[in-house]
Parts: C-alpha cells; sequence; structure tokens
C-alpha cells in the first residue's frame, strides 16, 4: 500500500510563498512515495487543528504543516492527544520560524519539502500546558505578550523587524508579576519580569537564551527573570542575546521536566508566540511525543540527546 501524505498550508502566510509553490511541493513528495493531497487553512478558528484532526483519523502516514509557528502548533494540537500519531514534516513561511530554526529546515520551500522527502526524521519532546500543547516556548510576563500584540499586516510588512518595534514600544510599560513558580528542583515565590519555557534553543528568532536545550531529552529550560529595574531589564535583555545570562543573579535557569505557574494578578500565557490562555497553568513535558521530519545530520550532537549519548 502506498503511503499518503496531508499538506496542510497557510494559503496567506510568507506573501503567498506555499501557495505559488504548492504543485512543487505536491510533485516533490509524489516522487517521494507518497500519495498526496492538500488542505488550505481558512481564518476559521483552529482550522489547521481540526484538518489534522481528520488526517489522522484517515490515518495518513505524514503529515505537512506548511506555515508559520502558529499553523504548526495548531497541527501539532490536533495530532497530540490521538493515540496514533503520524510523522510530521514542516515548511516555514512565517515570520520566525523559531521551530524551523531549531531543526535545521530551511525557509526555501522547495529545499524544505526535499529535507521531508529524504527520509531522516526525530522523535521530538512537546510540551502540555493544560489541555494545549506547544512545539517551541511557553511564556509569561508583559514582554511575552508582544507575539499577539504586533498586527498580522506589520508582520508580513516588516518582518522580525516588527517585533523588535513593538519591544522597544513596550519596556517603559513592563511590570513585574508576583508569581509562585514550581519547578524539579524546587520553589520560586516573589515578583517577575517573565518567565519562559523553551523547548527548542531558538526563542524569538535568537539561538542563545536557552543555549544547552536539547529537542529530545524530556526537559524544558526554564528562565525566569526577577523584579529589576528598566535599566537592569535591559542590560538582562543584551546578555541574553548572547548567552551570558544564565549565572546572573537575577537569573533563574534550570531543566525541569514539570512546571506549575501561579499568579497573583492575571498573567496570560504565550505558547509559540499564540494567546494560550492564563494562569494558573501546569506545565509538562512530553518527551519525544512525535516525529518530525529534519535535517537531522545538521542538527549538532549537543541538541539532541540521542545523538549526545549515542
Amino acid at each position: 500500500m502506498q503511503k499518503r501524505a496531508r499538506v496542510i498550508y497557510n494559503p496567506t502566510s510568507g506573501r503567498e510563498i506555499i501557495k505559488k509553490n504548492l504543485a512543487d511541493v505536491l510533485s516533490i513528495l509524489e516522487q517521494a512515495g507518497y500519495v498526496t493531497s492538500a488542505h488550505a487553512t481558512t481564518a476559521e478558528p483552529d482550522d489547521a487543528k481540526h484538518a489534522a484532526e481528520e488526517a489522522v483519523k484517515a490515518r495518513y502516514d505524514l503529515i505537512v504543516a506548511a506555515g508559520g509557528d502558529g499553523t504548526i502548533n495548531e497541527v501539532i494540537n490536533g495530532i497530540a492527544e490521538q493515540e496514533y500519531r503520524p510523522k510530521v514534516g514542516i515548511i516555514p513561511t512565517g515570520t520566525t520560524n523559531d521551530f524551523a530554526r531549531a531543526v535545521h529546515v530551511p525557509r526555501d520551500v522547495i529545499k524544505a519539502t526535499k529535507i521531508i522527502a529524504a527520509g531522516q526524521s526525530v522523535a521530538m519532546d512537546i510540551g502540555k500546558a493544560n489541555d494545549t500543547y506547544f512545539i517551541n516556548i511557553g511564556g509569561g510576563g508583559r514582554l511575552t505578550e508582544l507575539t499577539y500584540d504586533v498586527p498580522s499586516r506589520l508582520k508580513t510588512m516588516l518582518g522580525q523587524l516588527a517585533y523588535y518595534l513593538k519591544g522597544i514600544e513596550m519596556l517603559p510599560s513592563l511590570k513585574p508579576t508576583k508569581v509562585k513558580v514550581e519547578y524539579d528542583q524546587g520553589v520560586f515565590e516573589g515578583e517577575i519580569m517573565f518567565f519562559l519555557l523553551g523547548l527548542t534553543n531558538s526563542i524569538g528568532g535568537f539561538e542563545k537564551i536557552a543555549p544547552d536545550a536539547k529537542l529530545d531529552d524530556g526537559k524544558f529550560s526554564l528562565i525566569i527573570v526577577k523584579k529589576v529595574n528598566l535599566a537592569e531589564f535591559i542590560r538582562l535583555v543584551t546578555l541574553a542575546l548572547r548567552g551570558d545570562h544564565i549565572k546572573e543573579p537575577n537569573v533563574i535557569y534550570v531543566k525541569s521536566e514539570k512546571v506549575v505557574v501561579h499568579s497573583k494578578d492575571k498573567m496570560l500565557i504565550n505558547l509559540d508566540g499564540e494567546l494560550g490562555g492564563e494562569t494558573p497553568m501546569e506545565f509538562q513535558n512530553l518527551k519525544q511525543h512525535i516525529e518530525f521530519f529534519a535535517s537531522v545530520d545538521d542538527i549538532p550532537a549537543t541538541d539532541l540527546f540521542i545523538k549526545e549519548n549515542s
């Protein structure tokens, strides 16, 4: 029986780049031995998630998520709960493409499709936040809200620069939040500027914020930035861009399989750049839960538990 592939794509992502190259994408997959079909997502809420659920029910061998991190996140949410989970390929056409960067999948549509066709795959961790799943990052605090504060039109026009501009605009209004964060090694109670949970080493387009993150070790990289003044906050952010923040006294940086966050005031939770609810929130790392096609040979051994220990 021939293998079947379902391509779930956002037709407007990346200035409609996937829509323009869809015939070539399907052709490459067919040459790799797949019977292919495609679904163009709509503006309806969770459309990509529902399309993935239908593909799981039909027992497709491969689901390809083509779009930005938000599209990939929806597809994963349609797969993660299921007993049968197809392999997943990604074609990144969004603004930051953090997950694609972490697994060394290029933004070029044809090159990304050829990586899927080449057949290299690896089982990777995903995160669960209460009843929602994420593949790259979870977080809370005013600064983490900038990804869904930036209008889609501005992201299309300016790309990642739109996030930087919004971040600068938000700096004067940043206020700490009183929280209780429980993690494997202990508990932190106090005021924080924000917290992040990384599944990869690529966060917001930067690859040194969680410098020793692994894709498949079953642990989050938890970063907590304690209450600081604006000048100190800017200094810490600058250090983080170079990976020099993890030993700072106002930063907690630990590995944890489970994290529970409570806050005195309302704290919105960011999951893969989208609004994922609010506290209280329990995060669990699901070790090697989904198998992704990736350029495995190009992923450094330090980024994969299975490589580092083989």
